[in-house]
This record gives structure tokens, C-alpha cells and sequence, in this order.
């Protein structure tokens, strides 16, 4: 199955635009809380969505499924949920949890209306894994390299693809029946470690989804609808190819090609 394809946006417009060149969920970040802090020494993005983004997304998909960000579980998590809900997302998302009550409450406020997402990103949820997997009512896992990264006190994301951390948290996950994903890419031959890697380890770890990362098409600089659009129907185009023709790779392609990621985060940490 080829990978879903997510993009974060709260532009009408742009949400037209990656829903109609085949991106499979529409994202919507409502988190802030704590962000700001964990995220200062690296290049990220605080967004600026709010809650009203959700109504209007909703209201012009068609096809594309609407997810929702929140914040981390604090004492109003039970009213942004409730909003989120109401204003029509079809899978809400928890990020930064380290324990499993985060996740038990979580659940219990959406409470099967809608589908889950929890985004994996502190080191305490990765030791806690097993018993955060024991809880039913999990649709997805997003492993969020970005701030996992910084949990671990790295350097460079891809670090934890490359010395096996995220292929431990994807063979416990597929043992739960769990869809997964990792990470984000940019377009085929872009990236510090480029997209053809990433693909194909996501193709070697039987991950099921991905984020389009800012680098893949930064919409922030652009005016131009119609360059946008030429700009990611090429780039999707490219990557689903590259895809299609992961089918018929041996089985020793993927070994060299998990060597060569490890070779070259080697080579990139030792340059930062």
C-alpha cells in the first residue's frame, strides 16, 4: 500500500491544492502549548491555526481526511476536544505525552467519536511504550522525530533511524495490529538525508504514513497558486513513482540502503 501523505495547512485554498494532487490527510495544528520552548534551537514552525480552521477545513474536503493537533493533556484538554470534534475533524492527534494516563485520558475524552492519533515524542513514551500499547482505543501512531530527537539530547533527527530506535518502536506497534508512520520527507534528492532514503526504510519498516515536510513545497513563501500547484504535483507524481518501483526491489536493496542511512547521519553528525 503506498504510504498516506499528510500536509499541514489551515489555508482553504492550499487544502484544495493538496487534497486534489492525492495527499490523504489535511493537518491542522492547534498545539502551542510548551512548543516554543522544547523547539528554540531548531528550524520549526509555531503555527498559528485556530480552532475556527477546523470548521472552515472541514466544510471544503472532500476526499482528504481532516486531522486536528492539540495540545498536550492539561486541565481544558476536555473542552479543546469537545471543540475539535464538534467543528468536524475526522482523527485528532495527541502529541508530547510520556505516560500512559496522558493516553487513558485522551481516549476516554474522545471517547470513540472520532479516530485517534497519538504522535510519539519523548523519550519517556518510548519507555513506557509497552504499557501506552496495552490501551484500547489507539487507531494510529505517528513517531514525531523533530522533538523526539531533542528528547534524546541529539543533534540531527534521523539519528534515531539510524541507530535502530525507530525500527524497535515500529515492530512493537505492528505487533498491536497498529498503523504507523515516522518522520516527514521532502521531495526525491532534497533533504540533509535524502528522500529516497527515508522512503525506502519507510518501505523496509512496513510504515504505513509520512509527513510532507516544509521543504517539499514551503507554501509560506509562495503567493502563486498555480506554481503551487505545478510545484506539488510533480513532487507527489515523483514520489509515488519512486514508490511503485520499491515493489520490485530485492530484499538486499533495503539492506544496503539501511547501511547507506546510518553511513550518511554518521557523516552529517560529524559536520553539525
Amino acid at each position: 500500500m503506498p504510504l498516506k501523505l499528510m500536509c499541514i495547512t489551515n489555508n482553504e485554498r492550499i487544502a484544495r491544492i493538496y487534497e486534489s494532487n492525492g495527499v490523504d490527510w489535511i493537518f491542522v495544528d492547534l498545539e502551542v502549548n510548551g512548543k516554543r520552548e522544547r523547539q528554540q534551537h531548531v528550524s520549526s514552525v509555531i503555527s498559528d491555526h485556530h480552532i475556527d480552521d477546523v470548521k472552515v477545513l472541514s466544510s471544503v474536503l472532500t476526499k482528504a481526511k481532516l486531522l486536528v493537533r492539540i495540545n498536550p493533556i492539561n486541565e481544558f484538554s476536555k473542552e479543546e476536544i469537545d471543540a475539535v470534534i464538534i467543528n468536524g475533524a475526522d482523527i485528532i492527534m495527541l502529541p508530547y505525552f510520556k505516560e500512559v494516563k496522558e493516553v487513558e485520558e485522551f481516549l476516554n475524552y474522545v471517547d470513540g467519536r472520532i479516530e485517534t492519533c497519538l504522535l510519539l515524542e519523548t523519550s519517556e513514551a518510548v519507555d513506557n511504550i509497552d504499557s501506552i500499547l496495552s490501551v484500547p482505543g489507539i487507531n494510529y501512531i505517528h513517531i514525531g522525530l523533530n522533538d523526539l530527537h531533542l528528547s534524546y539530547k541529539m543533534n540531527f533527527m534521523f539519528e534515531l533511524l539510524a541507530d535502530g530506535t525507530v525500527e524497535k518502536l515500529c515492530l512493537k506497534i505492528r505487533e498491536k495490529n497498529i498503523p504507523y508512520g515516522f518522520g516527514g520527507v521532502a521531495q526525491l534528492g532534497h533533504g540533509a538525508l535524502p528522500a529516497e532514503h527515508i522512503i525506502a526504510e519507510h518501505y523496509r519498516l512496513q510504515s504505513s504514513m509520512v509527513i510532507l515536510s516544509r521543504t517539499f513545497c514551503n507554501v509560506e513563501n509562495m503567493t502563486n497558486l498555480d506554481e503551487i500547484n505545478n510545484i506539488f504535483s510533480t513532487g507527489i507524481k515523483n514520489l509515488r513513482q519512486f514508490e511503485k518501483s520499491l515493489t520490485t526491489k530485492p530484499q538486499a536493496y533495503f539492506i544496503r540502503n539501511k547501511e547507506t542511512i546510518i553511513e550518511k547521519v554518521s557523516e552529517i553528525i560529524s559536520n553539525i
